[in-house]
């Protein structure tokens, strides 16, 4: 019952901002941060709040699932963990950079914990631990990671 609400609530976010933006979008993928929900809900309001503008997967993980990169362009709806729909974001750029050269402005862009270099490589390292797990890719200093930054488009408190 909760997924035909979630799904109802997806519907009505995307129908109300093509009212506010004139676009005709009929259907976008939707999806939460992280791998957990206490990570992802706090993600999700960091979106919100406007601290959170990136994401960071490994290349791997695209590989592994068979999934495509984000583009520029791209909207998507985000959640909480339990797939409320909370807002649509827009992929403002796409770049593959190995994980041992993320900045600290990068690092402070995803918005997390004290926004600095140190505390963004240790969560992450232990993140990429988890997302690898049971795939036939490893984690190491100069892997591949997709950094995606967004701009939030439309709240679903608008």
């Amino acid at each position: 019952m909760q997924q035909l609400s979630n799904e109802r609530c997806k519907a009505h976010l995307i129908a109300r901002f093509n009212e506010q933006s004139g676009r005709a979008i009929i259907e976008l993928p939707s999806w939460h941060f992280c791998d957990n929900e206490q990570d992802a809900n706090d993600c999700a309001l960091l979106v919100l709040s406007g601290e959170k503008q990136a994401t960071t997967p490994s290349l791997y993980w695209f590989e592994a699932n068979n999934e495509a990169l984000p583009e520029v362009g791209d909207l998507a709806i985000f959640t909480n963990w339990h797939g409320q729909p909370l807002g649509i974001i827009e992929t403002v750029s796409v770049t593959i950079i190995p994980y041992n050269q993320i900045s600290a402005d990068y690092a402070a862009l995803e918005g997390e914990g004290d926004k600095s270099l140190a505390y963004w490589q240790r969560v992450h390292w232990d993140y990429y631990q988890r997302e690898l797990a049971g795939t036939d890719y490893q984690c190491h200093p100069d892997m591949p990671l997709v950094c995606e930054q967004f701009k939030l488009v439309f709240k679903e408190s608008e």
